[in-house]
């Protein structure tokens, strides 16, 4: 059964058919990010790996950046559910960032590539970047016990933390791995002293 997010698309709501041909494409997209590196990626290579015709793939992503934004929005929309609400905040909290930080880890050269697109200027990423944003944002209001709406500072604060740690992580200073604990343990300073 495929996600809500496999359905959509940055520019508009996909068919069946639509959504298995941005599904290859994705996934194409991984797969050659893991051979030739971000660098080596151009919208053409990833079409022709899944198969589809160049002209169609660029109906669905305007460049290399959209392409790969779109691949961490998908892994990142359906791998960081909702926190239980049944655990203290602390430990939703956690589960979160831990989420967040782990949805590229062990993909190779998807971290890296993830944050370069992500900070390029192409406007279909700016339009992910802001969903991404606020998905997390909301994912860590719930958490915390507060309203998405009017988070509050220590929200912003855990998002200025899971930002700073997944562009580290991004630049290769430290594993996702690593970081994920990383950051765990500045939440607990952080909420320990709110």
């Amino acid at each position: 059964m495929s996600s809500p997010v496999s359905q959509e698309s940055t520019r508009r709501r996909l068919s069946a058919q639509q959504a298995e041909t941005v599904a290859k494409l994705t996934d194409a997209a991984v797969e050659v990010l893991n051979t030739d590196g971000f660098d080596g990626l151009t919208v053409r290579m990833v079409a022709k790996r899944a198969g589809v015709a160049p002209a169609t793939a660029y109906t669905y992503f305007s460049s290399k950046s959209h392409l790969v934004a779109e691949v961490f929005w998908r892994r990142l929309a359906d791998g960081v559910p909702a926190p239980d609400t049944d655990l203290p905040p602390f430990e939703r909290v956690a589960g979160v960032l831990r989420a967040v930080s782990l949805v590229v880890a062990g993909e190779g050269q998807l971290g890296g590539a993830v944050t370069v697109a992500l900070l390029g200027t192409d406007p279909d990423v700016e339009h992910l970047r802001w969903r991404i944003g606020g998905f997390i944002r909301v994912r860590l209001a719930e958490a915390v016990g507060v309203d998405p709406e009017n988070p509050g500072p220590v929200v912003d604060a855990l998002e200025m933390l899971y930002a700073g740690g997944l562009v580290h992580a991004g630049m290769g200073h430290l594993s996702y791995e690593q970081t994920s604990e990383r950051l765990v343990a500045a939440a607990r300073m952080i909420m320990e002293n709110q």
